[in-house]
């Protein structure tokens, strides 16, 4: 009995044997495939190809300590520069008219260019300027006349005075206006070149003596007008620069790139607000839009030695940050790093990185994707 048992123990085990076999095959050969790299992590290293490195741009920087700025992040507002913008007024009372051209937002006028046309020619009160040139002729008029009678003192000296007088200011009523007049009317021209930023007034419409009719500007300086909670105070006297970005292209400028320099901070908020003005002055390069509002980046004193990497070498899961070190040719690890304040192009790294780490800076969203899929997306880039 015993010789039987021992006969059918020997028959499962090598049954059980032969099953196991076709399965270690397998996956001797799915591992030999896996290590090939197909874009997925094996272990904890994420296999990424040079051929994907050069569709998606790849780019690998090798960090170091350096040079970096403590930064208050806060808000603000482009504005033009003082000096940089003129507002056009009327010389005289009438109805506007708009020249040839039209005359829109926008659009380039040159120093001494025609904005508008003004005329009262048909209004109830009568033409100025028509008023300005009786009242010259007759004050020219009378000022001849006295002449010849001071001469054979029938009239005062002080008499001939007010005469005298009556004329210049009514040649310089006239003169002011004698340049400016068309067969249309009186013409308001710029006092610079620049571009029209804002037009006040529209066709048909009744204007008085000093009303604003458009708003030139040159648009060659601009100001960066950074509000600053007042808690920051005592850091302001240590800020130098300033970093800003648009929300119409994302780009990152640089003041010191743009000629800027601080012209002033607050001494205290007002009351309808906690918060302090901090002012610089730049040029425009052409792209940037008055009026509009960027986030800031306030650059105090610098500090040597700090260890900070390029905004763009970071992912984010759930409020925890990640970056891409390149450990092989072909081969990344996934690292969780802290990061401190960022002056909107660089973040400072408080944990997680060493000098001479190399990560990725360029592409880190890509090789995020091949540690999770097999599929690369081309030229997607964050």
């Amino acid at each position: 009995m015993k010789k039987y048992i021992f006969i059918i123990l020997t028959l499962s085990v090598a049954l059980m044997a032969c099953n196991n076999k076709p399965n270690n095959e397998k996956a001797s050969s799915s591992a030999e495939l896996h290590a090939q790299g197909d874009g997925h992590e094996h272990g904890d290293e994420i296999f990424f190809s040079k051929e994907q490195s050069e569709t998606v741009g790849l780019v690998v920087q090798s960090i170091k300590p350096e040079l970096f700025h403590e930064v208050i992040r806060t808000s603000g507002q482009i504005q033009a520069a003082q000096g940089d913008e003129a507002t056009v007024v009327a010389t005289t009372n009438g109805i506007v008219s708009f020249p040839g051209q039209s005359v829109i937002e926008g659009s380039a006028v040159t120093r001494g260019g025609t904005i508008v046309t003004v005329s009262a020619k048909n209004l109830y009160e009568g033409d100025p300027v028509a008023k300005a040139k009786i009242a010259y002729e007759t004050a020219l008029k009378e000022l001849k006349r006295s002449e010849g009678l001071i001469k054979d003192k029938i009239i005062s000296a002080k008499e001939f005075e007010q005469t005298r007088m009556r004329y210049e200011n009514a040649r310089t009523v006239y003169e002011a206006q004698a340049a400016n007049v068309t067969v249309a009317g009186v013409k308001v021209t710029s006092p610079i070149s620049g571009y029209v930023k804002s037009r006040l007034v529209g066709e048909g419409e009744y204007v008085s003596v000093g009303q604003p009719v458009a708003v030139i500007a040159q648009n060659k300086r601009l100001q960066l007008r950074a509000d600053v909670s007042e808690n920051y105070f005592n850091a302001l006297r240590k800020i130098t620069n300033a970093n800003f970005v648009v929300s119409y292209n994302n780009e990152v400028y640089k003041l010191s790139d743009l000629n800027g320099r601080l012209l002033s901070f607050g001494k205290a908020s007002d009351k309808t607000s906690f918060y302090i003005p901090v002012i610089f002055e730049f040029d425009n390069r052409g792209d940037i839009i008055p009026g509009s509002y960027v986030e800031v980046f306030l650059l105090a004193t610098p500090e040597n030695d700090v260890l900070s990497i390029p905004t763009s070498a970071l992912t984010e899961e759930q409020g925890v940050y990640f970056v891409y070190i390149q450990v092989g040719e072909e081969e990344f690890l996934k690292r969780e790093i802290v990061v401190g304040a960022s002056n909107g192009e660089k973040v400072r790294v408080l944990s997680g990185l060493k000098p001479g780490d190399k990560i990725v800076i360029k592409g880190a969203y890509q090789v995020k994707l091949a540690a999770n899929s097999s599929v690369v997306p081309e030229g997607h880039s964050h």
